[in-house]
């Protein structure tokens, strides 16, 4: 793997308890897979795999999944956490995955590719891929909005000061923004057949606290908080006074919908 992070404990707990499922994604994924190969399902396997909440998504679907992920901190919880019985784990870089070659039916990395080594991911996607099987990867637009009332403009207008305030802190392996990377990465794929797709919203109800939490758990914010602690925690206690105010509400466990605008990209092994 190219980048290393995610992997203080603390952090991996909190990547859990806040970031969101993709449920909605999985079922778009599905739905190109039943298209191309409707009766080979036995393998996934989700390279990046974190806490393993998009994993577990992948459970219904297969005889088999596993999820794979370079830090043991955040494999740790996943297996700490309730998962089904088709579901299971192992530590491994994005580049070196335990597979036979065209072992696998569906290789997919949820919010985590742009941290691969971007050719040598694809490279090794291709050779455990048998043909016909399908490279499904994702993310989200560091953008998220706030809805509430008629306030859901201002809201988003705080939104904004905070991902500014993160932005010198964003690492520059990823650059000013990741869509550009699984673009590079959709251009470099040399299958006929697929797909790129952009700006699926997927909105969930969740307290204020919640949305606070998910940015808190984006690397920008956790180098901020290792290079100045109290100046990540002032910003995050600021950010939470204000939109509270702007809600008019005085408990951070009110509840708002969460929007975030997901891009991702499908293809399928000739």
């Amino acid at each position: 793997m190219a980048v290393r992070l995610f992997e203080e404990k603390d952090h991996a707990s909190a990547y859990l308890q806040y970031r969101v499922a993709p449920q909605e994604l999985i079922s778009r994924i599905m739905n190109y897979m039943e298209k191309k190969t409707p009766t080979q399902l036995s393998l996934a396997v989700d390279v990046g795999c974190g806490s393993g909440q998009g994993t577990i998504l992948l459970a219904p679907y297969f005889t088999k999944v596993v999820g794979t992920d370079i830090s043991p901190a955040q494999l740790e919880v996943a297996m700490a956490n309730r998962k089904p019985l088709n579901v299971s784990y192992r530590q491994c870089p994005a580049e070196e995955l335990p597979f036979a070659s065209g072992e696998v039916d569906l290789v997919t990395a949820m919010t985590a590719a742009h941290w691969f080594d971007h050719q040598k991911f694809l490279l090794e996607a291709d050779r455990v891929l048998r043909p016909g099987g399908c490279l499904a990867l994702l993310s989200y637009t560091m953008d998220m909005e706030l809805e509430y009332g008629d306030v859901s403009n201002t809201l988003n207008d705080i939104c904004k000061e905070f991902y500014a305030a993160l932005l010198p802190f964003r690492n520059p392996y990823i650059g000013s923004s990741s869509v550009k990377i699984y673009a590079g990465m959709f251009d470099s794929c040399p299958y006929p057949e697929k797909e790129w797709n952009e700006c699926l919203q997927v909105k969930r109800i969740v307290p204020l606290t919640a949305y606070i939490g998910m940015v808190e758990t984006f690397s920008s914010y956790q180098k901020l908080q290792q290079v100045d602690p109290a100046e990540a925690e002032r910003l995050s206690n600021d950010i939470r006074k204000k939109l509270l105010s702007a809600m008019k509400a005085s408990s951070p466990d009110t509840e708002v919908t969460l929007v975030v605008k997901y891009f991702y990209w499908l293809a399928c092994k000739p």
